[in-house]
């Protein structure tokens, strides 16, 4: 029932986004109810009882979801709610459409499945029946808050080299970026691994679940939504220097770039 239940609210949440998105023209809402829709479903499932769970590894997980949910949601609220800001992976998709019509919603309710793919794998690590909280609990901990910390970094970096009028149509290739051409992708992914470190142990074939999200994320982060659109997107803008950029710095797990030849 709470997997039913986290489905239908999860249904009802990102229709309410497709609403919006049709009122504002602006596809940019997908993400910010996206985001709240995976904090505060995931939460509310991590922390419903379960018989031999403990009640602190429910709040602890509720709570990594919970800061991972503000912390990001908060900045692609900021992010949306500016005017003029115009997300070019959804204008994309907007042309394809012919607007946002049906076939968006029905966009929007895969985005609503995968919201519960994501729930499962917190629920499967919040009611992993062992009482004892240990070493595992605070590694989960300690990979979440690097994630929301490394995410947090890469996104004002970018935000500090677009607002320089010098750097217009450049590639940003400071700090985090030269390491990694995704370096926030990156952090949103390696997050995710908070819950399988909580999660697998033997004798407890549920936990196997939550390996969904890391799954999940590498996939839609590195092959769909993530990287796919916005390199195109570079790649169209600013072919000779992107090109460059690709030649020198790794695609999405950050290692030092390659010198200059």
């Amino acid at each position: 029932m709470i997997l039913l239940a986290a489905a239908l609210a999860a249904a009802a949440l990102m229709t309410l986004a497709w609403v919006v998105v049709r009122v504002t023209g602006s596809g940019g809402w997908t993400d910010v109810f996206w985001t709240g829709s995976v904090g505060l479903l995931a939460a509310w499932a991590a922390l419903q009882p379960s018989e031999g769970a403990s009640p602190v590894r429910q709040v602890i997980v509720a709570a990594l979801v919970a800061i991972w949910a503000v912390r990001l949601g908060g900045y692609i609220l900021a992010r949306t709610w500016r005017s003029g800001h115009v997300d070019p992976r959804y204008e994309t998709l907007k042309r394809a459409w012919g607007g946002w019509g049906l076939k968006a919603w029905g966009f929007l309710m895969i985005q609503a499945a995968t919201i519960l793919v994501l729930v499962v794998a917190a629920r499967a690590a919040a009611v992993r029946p062992d009482a004892e909280v240990g070493w595992r609990e605070g590694l989960a901990v300690a990979i979440l808050l690097v994630a929301v910390a490394g995410e947090g970094a890469a996104d004002r970096q970018m935000a500090a080299f677009r607002r320089s009028p010098a750097n217009a149509n450049k590639v940003a290739d400071v700090g985090l970026w030269a390491w990694s051409r995704h370096p926030n992708y990156f952090f949103e992914w390696l997050g995710w691994l908070a819950y399988p470190v909580m999660a697998l142990q033997p004798g407890y074939p549920a936990g196997w679940l939550s390996l969904l999200a890391p799954a999940l994320m590498w996939w839609l982060l590195s092959h769909v939504s993530g990287v796919p659109p916005l390199e195109a997107q570079m790649l169209k803008t600013r072919p000779d220097a992107y090109r460059a950029y690709q030649a020198r710095v790794s695609r999405f797990f950050p290692r030092p770039p390659r010198p200059i030849a």
